[in-house]
This record gives structure tokens, C-alpha cells and sequence, in this order.
């Protein structure tokens, strides 16, 4: 990617006037400039100065009263799937860039290019030729907080060496680990709270207004407040109300929501509409137990401060393919506007914290399909912002790929263990939270009791000789069904604030394994444990000395918060898988069993004094 080409050239210029600019900003080239009319190409040494060329003179040179533009060569025959986009904010945030780079299609790889420059550059490979195109065409020039952005294509036989970049690109995630100590660009600048966009239902008959002739009305309300916002028309055919969606700063977010109010406002007088025109807002069910308060108190406080009346829709509408719930806000527009302000503000810390959580892991669960799951609201990582409301999100058939094996994953079971005084809160009034939070898990979830009772659809577990201040919650099911319930119940201990505002979230679980497996979870030497626990920052634990229970099993205990618990988990059972492929018998040819001494050598218990490694982080 080292030959230039450089656009909008006048047809007075020469190639000596182009070598004379080349010289001025100390940019060095390998070759003569060939000129055509109206633009030119040059080659460079390499690809750094190349790039170097594309920062410092595209749209900021002037060469006989004309701004030239600097982009990489790439014959059209070489244009697919892979861009470069530049002159991005240095303080934008990676999931405010995902979410505008997903409207445009699948990103598969996402790497921030290493540069001297103030501004960010990264590389993006879109799944399809016209993805690429479409965000070629919607990208280049599009106005970021001041910032236009510059796009190019990168060619396909040089993409893989494109440029040095800050951390490897992993398919479907942007890396976000840690940038590199004062290097510019994404992260490394103060951050600017705008990671989740704001959502928000209006009626269908309000759309048309909003948008305006020919698109005039929402290019203004895009201008003037600094936007990018998706109407979502063409969801729920039929449906009365359809969902939008707004990208921007957190003021940009609440001026284009006013301004929206009172094109509906306006269109409702002219129409002579007369019912009232709440707000609605989107929020995942992630956050919005967290945006209620204990007891309701942040609510309150809310409709308090702003003179409003809030409603939320109930935990029951929410589906697989609808992770979000809808927030109805009445009264004047400027209380509303208040009232969205506080309500996304709220919504914001808790992602916030939530991503800070998940940032500690580089690679959060290998397999994992964050769509299906629904875990992050539109424009969020892992799910693009034009799934609709109630549509059901890109990829959300079988969210879970095995590890190595085929078809459906298996059951796992996991013990978890909670506060005694938080077992309430988690069963909810006659037992319906815990009753949900089954359903929308697709979990078995019970609670050991001290006293034999019914606790979840008439099951009950024995105590186990519990630590009286610990209630083990046994959970079964998939391990996409163990990611969300677990992390609903992490969620909601958060919520009921069984542990402190800037306390972490820390529980321990249980993992039964097989006893001659537990080796191989420990690894010789303790080997495999400490480097498990280097990559998760959980404890992992295999107690010595441990009896095998009636199915010769013994006890994994991992500590830590929901993330690293989540990763722990799903390393020690991909250990499990693989030891169980290992141990399948070999087909014979008279159909005879396995051959002496294949079956699993039972007793090969933990080795004495490898069950303990420190974890090297918390």
C-alpha cells in the first residue's frame, strides 16, 4: 500500500508543483509523479510515509486554489471487503465506532492502525463486497464531532500487512484492551461518554413528518445536533410505532430527542391529533434495574426533579429477540427532555461499568454470540443498532458454537453461591423473579434451603452443609443459558446493593468435573491452573484431598467477577471436551470394546499439593 493517489488536482498543476509540496511537508517519495487530468500518483518508500502523506496533505493542502486529496491506489479490480478510515476523533470511544461501522454490515475485523498523527485510523473487513461499498459511499466525509472522516480501500494481496496495529483484531470484536501508553487515537484521550445510543419508539404516523420531504427534515435534525439517527421504518410492517435510533454525544442525543418531540408536537396540531405524545425510551433490561433503584428510590427521584410520570413496561414482554424495555415518560416537552437526560445518564453509567468489567478480558469467551444473547443495547458491542424493537438480532440461531464438537451444546450444571440476606431479592414476590429469570435464561434455576421448601417450580436442593451466610444457587442448563442467568444474578446483587457503588461484584462457583480429569484442569505442575488464571483474573481452585462423590466427580471452585467467572468457565470446560473426545473409545473392527487400559484410569485424582495456584491479578 505504498503508491499514492492524489485527487482533485488542478489541471494547471505539474509535477514539479506536487514534488515542491512532497518536499515542503518532508514527505519522501520513491518515484516520479504521474500526472493525469485532474489527479496524479506518486509512490513512497513505504507504507508509514504513505500513511504519513494521507494525514498531513488529503483536504489539507491547497494547490492552485484547490484542496487535493490523498488516498491509497487501489485498482478496482482489488476493491472488496477492506477499508481504512481516518481522521476519526481521538477521543471517540471503540463501541461508538462499532455501532456506526454494523449498519453497514457484518465487521469481521476491526485494528486500529499504529500512527504519529492526532487523530485514529483503523482498517475494517466487512463480511461483503456491497457492505463495503454502502460504507465507503455513507463514511467518507461524514462529519464526526468536526472531524470528517476520510475512507479508502485497502487492496486485498496487502490488507493482512496493511500496517502495524494496536493489539490483534479478533473476527466479530474490535480489540479493546489497553492502548498503548500515550499513543493517539481511540481510548487514549479523555473519554467522551457517548457509547450508547439513544432509542426511542414514536408513532407510525409521526415518522413520515419526521423525516420529511425527501429526507429534508431529518438531514436538518441530523445537522443541528450533531447526529447520525436511523429511523427503523421498514421493521414491524404494520406495527404503531417503530423504533429510532440516535448516535451522538450524550447533548446530541438529547437535542435531537427534543427537536423530535416537537416535530411530532407540531405535526399533532396540524393534524389535529389529540391524544398525548409520551416519550418512549429503549433501554436493555441490563441496565434498567439499576436505572429503578433499590425500592424504586432513582426513579423517584427522577420523576421528582423533572415533574414527570414514569413508567416501565414488565420484565415478562421481554423475549430472546427483544432484550429491551420500554420507558414511558409523560408530560410537557421540556420535562420530558429533562427526564431523558437523567434516564440516560443512568443507563450510560451502567454500561459503562459493565464494559470496564469486560475490558478486563481480552478475548471474553471464545464462541460466544453476543447477539443472542442480548447483551448490549444497539450500537453496543456485539449487536448492531438497526435491530429493530422485537426484531430478532442478526445471528441469533444458536448463539452458542461448540467447542470442537457438532450440533447442540450440552447441558452444564453450576453451583452458585450468594449472600443468605439476597435470596429474597432474587426470588422476588410468590417466587416470580427467579420464575422469569428461568424463562429468560432457558435455565433450571433453584436455591438450596435450610429448611426443605419450594423455592422454584416445586424443586427444592438439600443445604449441603452450607456456610449459614452462603446460599448455593444451582443452576442447569446450556452455556448460553449459564451466561445469562448468572450474569442477570451478578446483576441484580449489584442492583439490590448487596455489595458497595465501587465495589466489584465478586462470587465464587462450583464446577463438578470428573476425578481423572481434575489433573488436567490442574496440568503438571500446577501449570495449566496458573496460566487459567493469568487470562481470566479469576481464582481457580481444586481442593486437595477431595473424596469423588457417588459419580466420581470432585469440585472446581472459581472466584471472581462475572466476567473472568464466565471465561474460567468455559476454558475448564473446553479442558473437559477435549478429555472427553480423548477418552472415547476407538471404533474396533470386530466391535469389540475399547483395548485394555484406554478407559479413563479412575482415581487419577488431583496430584497432592497442585490443587492451589495463586492467581498473579484479581
Amino acid at each position: 500500500m505504498n503508491k499514492l493517489y492524489i485527487g482533485n488536482v488542478s489541471e494547471e498543476a505539474s509535477a514539479e508543483d506536487l514534488e515542491t509540496i512532497f518536499e515542503q511537508w518532508k514527505i519522501p517519495h520513491s518515484g516520479p509523479f504521474l500526472i493525469k487530468t485532474g489527479y496524479a500518483f506518486v509512490d513512497c518508500p513505504d507504507e508509514k510515509i504513505a500513511m504519513m502523506a494521507i494525514d498531513i496533505l488529503s483536504g489539507k493542502v491547497e494547490l492552485h486554489g484547490k484542496l487535493i486529496e490523498v488516498e491509497h491506489s487501489v485498482p478496482k479490480r482489488q476493491r472488496s471487503c477492506k477499508l481504512q478510515i481516518r481522521n476519526i476523533p481521538p477521543h471517540l470511544q471503540w463501541e461508538v465506532l462499532d455501532g456506526m461501522l454494523a449498519q453497514y454490515g457484518t465487521v469481521e475485523n476491526c485494528e486500529q492502525v499504529n500512527t504519529d498523527t492526532d487523530t485514529a485510523v483503523v482498517n475494517v473487513r466487512y463480511g461483503a463486497k456491497d457492505q463495503a461499498r454502502q460504507a465507503m459511499e455513507k463514511l467518507n466525509g461524514f462529519l464526526m464531532e468536526n472531524f470528517a472522516l476520510k475512507v479508502s480501500y485497502i487492496p486485498d494481496e496487502t490488507a493482512a500487512a496493511a500496517a502495524p496495529t494496536l493489539g490483534g483484531g479478533k473476527r466479530g470484536f474490535v480489540p479493546r484492551g489497553p492502548l498503548r501508553s500515550g499513543s493517539p487515537g481511540l481510548g487514549a484521550r479523555p473519554k467522551l461518554q457517548s457509547d450508547v445510543p439513544l432509542r426511542i419508539l414514536v408513532p407510525t404516523q409521526f415518522v413520515g413528518a419526521i423525516i420529511g420531504k425527501e429526507g429534508a427534515t431529518i438531514r436538518n435534525v441530523t445537522k443541528q445536533t450533531h447526529s447520525k439517527i436511523d429511523i427503523h421504518r421498514k421493521e414491524n410492517a404494520g406495527a404503531a410505532e417503530k423504533p429510532i435510533t440516535v448516535h451522538s454525544t450524550p447533548e446530541g442525543c438529547s437535542n435531537a430527542c427534543r427537536t423530535i418531540m416537537e416535530i411530532m408536537q407540531k405535526e399533532a396540531l396540524d393534524t389535529k391529533f389529540t391524544e398525548e405524545i409520551p416519550l418512549k425510551i429503549l433501554a436493555h433490561n441490563n441496565f434498567v434495574g439499576r436505572l429503578i433503584g433499590k425500592e424504586g428510590r432513582n426513579l423517584k427521584k427522577i420523576e421528582v426533579d423533572t415533574e414527570t410520570k414514569i413508567t416501565i413496561s414488565p420484565l415478562q414482554d421481554l423475549t430472546l429477540y427483544n432484550p429491551e424495555r420500554t420507558i414511558t415518560v409523560k408530560g410537557s416537552i421540556e420535562a420530558c427532555s429533562r427526564a431523558e437526560e437523567e434516564v440516560m445518564k443512568k443507563v450510560r453509567e451502567s454500561y459503562e461499568n459493565d464494559v470496564a468489567a469486560m475490558n478486563l478480558q481480552s478475548n471474553l469467551i471464545p464462541g460466544l454470540n453476543l447477539n443472542a444473547l442480548g447483551l448490549f443495547p444497539g450500537g453496543a458491542p456485539g449487536m448492531g443498532p438497526s435491530m429493530g424493537h422485537n426484531a430478532p438480532p442478526p445471528g441469533a440461531q444458536g448463539g452458542y458454537s461448540s467447542f470442537g464438537g457438532q450440533g447442540q451444546p450440552e447441558s452444564e450444571t453450576v453451583h452458585l453461591f450468594i449472600p443468605a440476606l439476597a435470596v429474597g431479592a432474587l426470588i422476588g414476590k410468590q417466587g416470580q423473579h427467579i420464575k422469569q429469570l428461568s424463562r429468560y435464561a432457558g435455565a433450571s434455576i433453584k436455591i438450596s434451603a435450610d429448611e426443605l421448601r419450594v423455592v422454584d417450580a416445586n424443586q427444592v436442593a438439600p443445604p449441603d452443609g452450607m456456610d449459614a451466610k452462603q446460599r448455593m444457587v444451582i443452576i442447569a442448563g446450556p452455556p448460553e443459558a449459564q451466561f445469562k442467568a448468572q450474569g442477570r444474578i451478578f446483576g441484580k446483587l449489584k442492583e439490590e446493593n448487596f455489595f458497595g457503588p465501587k465495589e466489584e461484584v465478586k462470587l465464587e462457583a462450583h464446577i463438578k468435573v470428573p476425578s481423572f480429569a481434575a489433573g488436567r484442569v490442574i496440568g503438571k505442575g500446577g501449570k495449566t491452573v496458573n496460566e487459567l488464571q493469568n487470562l481470566t483474573s479469576a481464582e481457580v481452585v481444586v481442593p486437595r484431598d477431595q473424596t469423588p462423590d457417588e459419580n466420581d466427580q470432585v469440585i472446581v471452585k472459581i472466584t471472581g467477577h462475572f466476567y473472568a467467572s464466565q471465561l474460567a468457565q468455559r476454558k475448564i470446560q473446553e479442558i473437559l471436551s477435549h478429555v472427553r473426545r480423548q477418552q472415547q473409545p476407538k471404533p474396533s473392527p470386530r466391535g469389540e470394546g475399547p483395548p485394555r487400559g484406554e478407559g479413563p484410569p479412575r482415581g487419577e485424582g488431583p496430584p497432592r499439593g497442585e490443587g492451589l495456584a495463586r492467581p498473579s491479578r484479581k
